[in-house]
């Protein structure tokens, strides 16, 4: 299962594991931010997702004239999930008290024919988490990409619990969503959220019994270029940012999940393209034989207003 890398600085602690350069936990004043994990995650919690995120429809994708099968991985929805690279083996190649640097030569594979490397740093401060991604086409044609990862926030206990959601409030820098079909693929153009129950916008509103498994185009910015989500409880704020490569957020109220984690975990999910962006070309990276791409998210924490 690979080792776990413990990282500090200041309040935050941070677990990363080697297996899929996953979060699998982070903590502010000892309590979680996340949904954290050992052993196997559920639900790809705290996973990198690339070389695409979210879903590709049965698989199957058209490149530079060529046609490609990926394997299904999602039964439910006949569907391709969340990339390569979420339970592959990373090599950390620096390791501090406060960051780690991982190191993964992707390689080519049948539905995937082209290489690439990824370097991948998490790095603790005054600020909380701040996650770098760089990858590089080390192949000789171009090649499709598209980046994301999967969160989960925690208020110290599940913000999906009755007594927490009733007590959270959702703020998302999101203007429209993509009405999707019964597979969860994007159908027709983004739909504006203002006057709908997918509206999150700031001030923020309680998620109540809305059901997300949605993705969203980020709208509003601050000054740095910056998208901020704030998950708002009794004690205090936790917030995931990210930086303008990501042009998508996608928002799971887990209601898919069974059991005590019905409804209990909310996921943030920064993404640089929407679902089946290797079929629709929408926000989909090309990256030219030795170019690469630069990505950063965060994951931060204050107390209550």
């Amino acid at each position: 299962m690979g080792e776990t890398i413990e990282l500090r600085s200041g309040g935050f602690r941070a677990r990363i594991a080697t297996t899929g350069a996953a979060i699998q936990a982070l903590t502010w004043r000892d309590d979680d931010l996340v949904w954290p994990y050992t052993g196997t995650p559920t639900a790809f919690q705290g996973q990198v997702l690339a070389p695409w995120p979210n879903r590709i429809g049965e698989g199957r994708y058209r490149f530079d004239g060529a046609e490609y099968r990926l394997d299904v991985n999602d039964p439910a929805t006949g569907a391709a999930i969340h990339g390569l690279v979420h339970d592959r083996p990373w090599d950390p190649v620096r390791v501090t008290e406060d960051s780690v640097d991982l190191h993964l030569a992707l390689p080519a594979t049948p539905g995937y024919p082209f290489t690439l490397a990824i370097e991948l740093t998490y790095r603790l401060g005054e600020d909380g988490l701040t996650v770098t991604t760089v990858a590089r086409n080390t192949g000789d044609s171009p090649a499709p990409f598209g980046l994301g990862f999967h969160p989960y926030l925690a208020l110290g206990e599940p913000v999906g619990g009755l007594a927490a959601r009733d007590a959270l409030t959702l703020s998302a820098p999101v203007d429209r969503y993509l009405p999707t079909d019964d597979r969860l693929l994007p159908v027709g153009d983004p739909l504006p959220v203002a006057d709908t129950d997918l509206d999150f916008g700031p001030p923020g509103r309680g998620l109540g019994d809305t059901v997300l498994d949605t993705a969203f185009t980020i709208g509003g910015r601050d000054a740095d270029g910056r998208a901020w989500t704030h998950v708002d409880g009794p004690r205090y704020r936790v917030s995931v940012w990210c930086d303008a490569s990501f042009g998508y957020l996608q928002l799971f109220s887990s209601d898919t999940l069974g059991g005590a984690d019905h409804r209990a975990h909310l996921a943030v999910e920064p993404m640089t393209c929407p679902p089946d962006a290797f079929v629709s070309g929408d926000g989909l990276i090309v990256l030219a034989p030795g170019a690469d791409s630069r990505h950063v998210f965060g994951i931060t924490a204050a107390p209550a207003a």
